[in-house]
């Protein structure tokens, strides 16, 4: 049989997928997997569409390891933006009441 794609399912339907496909479900980062409900699907192993035979355990993670993407924390920066708060565009140089003539 082939492993359908859990990604982006959330872990109710995760898990009911891969039970209808006679597939065992376990996930290495939620060892209470069966209270989880709403999480999503992040990563699985073996990928989708792998023959594997049937009760086969198939790993599903529902967050993201260290350096594997991921929303992570943005702040600080660094470096930090200039001080000085913004600053406006300024106009290019010339006499502002000069009159463009068309050919």
């Amino acid at each position: 049989m082939r492993v359908p794609r859990l990604v982006g399912l959330m872990a109710v339907d995760a898990r009911e997928t891969a039970r209808a496909q006679g597939l065992l479900l376990t996930a290495p980062d939620r060892p209470e997997l069966a209270l989880v409900v709403v999480d999503y699907v992040v990563r699985q192993y073996p990928q989708p569409g792998a023959e594997v035979p049937r009760d086969s355990m198939v790993y599903v993670w529902f967050d993201f390891g260290p350096g594997e993407g991921g929303g992570g924390v943005h702040e600080p920066r660094i470096p930090r933006p200039p001080r000085g708060g913004l600053q406006r565009e300024l106009d290019q140089p010339g006499d502002p009441h000069m009159v463009l003539s068309s050919p």
